[in-house]
């Protein structure tokens, strides 16, 4: 029970902190990209470990869970947004300029965390149960191989597509398939570190 709340509450606190950060297009390490491509590629193999624990249901129920918890945190930001500022308090238009959403950007993102993490979930579950439950770390590899470029897909062409120049949305494209594979090699043993409860999964 423990390690299921603690994953999961690393897995919704991630996938927050990346919607947040994704409104900004950084350059690092070379690349061109969303500022929340730095932490949401841990989302995945972190949905692998729920999965491992506490089995396919409830990978599913977390993943919609935090879809859930995004669109409300834009909203209750855009509410906000909209409130007066108090004019003892002094004049704060940076808290507008940084988290009133962009919704093209939170719907986008939403709809590929969505969409990627419920493949991503089918896959690891074909593998387990079709394939072999041994080499933890491939069955990782694989379902994280078809989910992280279909994610990076949805959500630059449904986030900038039409917004930036075509090789601008491509470059964020292969930026973002480029960083969440090199960060999926590195989380690859840490599906070692729990311990199955559910057999079928």
């Amino acid at each position: 029970m423990i390690p299921t709340l603690i994953i999961t509450s690393i897995y919704i606190a991630a996938q927050m902190l990346a919607d947040i950060t994704s409104l900004k297009i950084v350059h690092f390490a070379g690349l061109t990209m969303d500022a929340g491509t730095l932490i949401y590629p841990i989302t995945f193999t972190l949905r692998d470990l729920i999965h491992k624990v506490a089995g396919k249901q409830a990978a599913r129920v977390v993943i919609l869970l935090a879809a859930v918890v995004n669109l409300f945190m834009a909203l209750f930001f855009w509410i906000v947004s909209l409130l007066p500022y108090d004019p003892q308090a002094g004049s704060q238009p940076d808290w507008n300029a940084v988290l009133s959403p962009v919704w093209r950007i939170v719907i986008a993102s939403i709809v590929a965390e969505v969409f990627s993490e419920l493949i991503d979930t089918e896959i690891y579950h074909l593998w387990v149960t079709r394939v072999t439950r041994s080499y933890q770390w491939l069955r990782v590899l694989v379902s994280n191989g078809v989910s992280l470029p279909l994610d990076s897909l949805v959500f630059a062409w449904g986030a900038f597509g039409g917004v930036f120049p075509t090789d601008a949305v491509w470059a964020i494209v292969w930026s973002n398939v480029v960083l969440k594979g090199a960060v999926t090699l590195l989380s690859l043993p840490t599906i070692y570190l729990v311990r199955s409860e559910h057999p079928s999964d």
